[in-house]
């Protein structure tokens, strides 16, 4: 499960060029024997045999319609499908799995608690579920820390990517200076993004901040350079032309909203300007930030504060992408800053259940405590031995402990 239809587009070709050599097809070609539904002609000679596929895949977003939807949900349902890539439309009540095992959830920390729990009730019983992010939302992390999550970290860039700078920009010589990076990175054949805060994409008044800033920069600040604009209000076929023209090099800046915070692979694009990135947080900026790098020439990446000095907050959270780069470090600020939110309950940051320590602050002491509670179950699994505490745990947890096992 992606969060946006691109991604998912994405994931398919992926597992399309994955699966193709092994003898995987979409759904689409899934049927032989549509083929042979029609009369054959006496000289066609015998009728060929029929080589099932060793693994069928198909796509299931909001713009699946129709037939194709019906039969794409049939085949999940009596399990003619094996694999299924998708958006929030995996986890609608019409869609029903035969027997799902494994649920790979991309891009976490753009999925709310209950989406989550949703794909993983989609199974009979307990199934494995890999969640993937560049940067943990807070109670991932802490539940990490808490040793509730194995953890797997891809600590290394792909090979031949280029290195990328972040760069504060808060007074106008400063800005002016990122405009002529722009021009001079587009000048040696390379592109560039420029991003608005238009943050709630179902917030026309937001969107319409955004086009009018991208009018703005089209006539007045790069009036020489090709400029697409792209926001998630666009319709999708207008959104692919838009994303096709950047791909293959026809436009020089491309100024978006967040729609292209994930998904978006853009290798020749080298800069990234984020307009009042006092505005966004350390996730998003991380993600906006991995959309350039991903080429082997060196990447910049520029964030444009209007924060005073009196947002500490934000002021904390820019100087942190500007320090590192490390998306485990970025959760952990993140976490010292918004709290982990709670482990018994949907909130996935803000004020914890501990009433004293804080994860961040008291790391080494919740460890401790976490191996002598893990000794004292593998003495005694049923608590026969201590009573009083086997009470104060049903006491405090009995109604909110399943909240403790969704990531």
């Amino acid at each position: 499960m992606a969060p946006t239809e691109v991604l998912a587009g994405q994931h398919a070709r992926s597992v399309a060029d994955l699966l193709r050599p092994m003898g995987g097809v979409t759904d689409l070609a899934a049927h032989p024997r549509a083929a042979l539904d029609r009369q054959r002609s006496l000289f066609e000679g015998a009728t060929p045999a029929i080589v099932e596929p060793t693994v069928r895949f198909a796509m299931l977003t909001g713009s699946v319609t129709g037939k194709e939807r019906e039969r794409v949900s049939e085949g999940i349902e009596d399990g003619t499908i094996d694999l299924v890539i998708g958006t929030h439309a995996l986890v609608q009540g019409s869609v029903t799995f035969r027997d799902l095992s494994l649920a790979v959830i991309d891009e976490q920390h753009r999925f709310g608690l209950h989406q989550r729990m949703a794909l993983k009730g989609k199974g009979s019983g307990d199934i494995d579920v890999l969640i993937m992010t560049a940067t943990p939302i807070p109670r991932t992390l802490a539940l990490t820390y808490y040793g509730d999550l194995d953890v797997v970290v891809v600590d290394e860039m792909p090979q031949g990517r280029g290195p990328i700078q972040t760069r504060v920009v808060r007074d106008a010589p400063a800005r002016a200076a990122a405009e002529t990076l722009v021009r001079q990175e587009v000048a040696s054949g390379r592109q560039a993004f420029v991003v608005c805060a238009a943050i709630d994409e179902a917030n026309r008044n937001q969107v319409k901040a955004a086009e009018a800033e991208a009018i703005r920069l089209r006539t007045e600040v790069f009036p020489d350079l090709r400029v697409e604009l792209l926001h998630g209000r666009m319709r999708p076929k207008e959104k692919e032309r838009v994303m096709d023209a950047f791909r293959n090099g026809s436009a020089d800046v491309l100024i978006s909203t967040t729609v292209i915070e994930v998904g978006v692979d853009v290798p020749n694009a080298t800069v990234m300007l984020v307009e009042n990135a006092e505005r966004f947080g350390l996730a998003q900026l991380h993600q906006l930030r991995g959309r350039i790098g991903r080429g082997p020439d060196a990447s910049y990446c520029v964030l444009f504060d209007a924060s005073d000095g009196s947002n500490t907050e934000a002021r904390s959270r820019i100087d942190a992408m500007v320090r590192t780069t490390d998306g485990f470090a970025l959760a952990d600020e993140d976490l010292r800053l918004r709290g982990e939110g709670t482990l018994f309950d949907t909130k996935q940051s803000g004020m914890p259940d501990l009433k004293l320590a804080r994860l961040a602050e008291d790391l080494d002491l919740v460890k401790r405590a976490r191996a002598r509670a893990f000794a004292q179950l593998e003495d005694d699994p049923q608590l026969v031995a201590h009573p009083t505490l086997l009470e104060e745990l049903r006491r405090r947890f009995e109604r909110s402990i399943e909240w403790l096992f969704q990531s």
